[in-house]
This record gives C-alpha cells, sequence and structure tokens, in this order.
C-alpha cells in the first residue's frame, strides 16, 4: 500500500522526523500534535483549554490540506498530563465536534512535547 505524506504550511515545523499526515489507503493518520504557534514554533501560553483549542485549529488546517473536515474524523486520541484538565479539554473538544463523535480514548501521560498539557492524534476517512 503506498503512502502519501499531508503537509501544509499554516502549522509549525514537526519537531521530530515525522510527517504531519498521512494517507494509507482510504485512511488519513495525523501525527499527534501539541498546541505550536504555526508562526513561532512555540508552545502556546495558558491553560490545557487554551493548548487544546490551538491545537484544533492545526488539525483543522492539516485536515483542510488534505481536503477533509472534523466530520471525517473517526478517532481521537487525547493525552494528558494532568486528568484533572479533563473537563477544559472535553469542553473545548465539544464545540469542535459535532455527532455522530469520533471514537475518542484520553490517557494521562507523565510528559509531552514541549511541556505541552494536552497533544491528539486522529485518524480520519
Amino acid at each position: 500500500m503506498s503512502k502519501t505524506v499531508v503537509s501544509t504550511d499554516r502549522i509549525a515545523a514537526p519537531i521530530g522526523p515525522f510527517s504531519p499526515a498521512v494517507w494509507a489507503g482510504d485512511q488519513l493518520y495525523l501525527s499527534g500534535q501539541v498546541a505550536q504557534d504555526p508562526a513561532s514554533g512555540r508552545l502556546v501560553e495558558g491553560d490545557a483549554g487554551a493548548q487544546a483549542e490551538r491545537i484544533l485549529e492545526n488539525v483543522r488546517a492539516v485536515l483542510e490540506a488534505a481536503g477533509r473536515t472534523f466530520d471525517d474524523v473517526v478517532k481521537v486520541s487525547v493525552f494528558l498530563t494532568d486528568m484533572r484538565d479533563f473537563p477544559s479539554v472535553n469542553a473545548v473538544y465539544a464545540r469542535w465536534f459535532q455527532p455522530p463523535y469520533p471514537a475518542r480514548t484520553t490517557v494521562a501521560v507523565a510528559e509531552l512535547p514541549l511541556g505541552a498539557k494536552v497533544e491528539l492524534d486522529l485518524v480520519a476517512r
């Protein structure tokens, strides 16, 4: 199966050897996104809710580069460094996704890149 990379200049450059997204057949796999400011590449200021907002703006840019929208997302993984941030991240998430909602997993992790409080990765069709 061939793979096709999806990228956009509307997000910060990856901080490692990975692609922002990859088509594999009819599945689009988006790499984990932290709340990087597209202009500076630095993590945005603010709490986990503010970071989730920036992440989803970046995700929208990648989805649009692939010709997709949030309606095409079928799976989301949410990584939090503190589960107490779940309500604020969930409130942001609920504004960006509409029913029928994608399948979702949320886990707590010890650390995230750049000291982020939240990271999301997605699968779309």
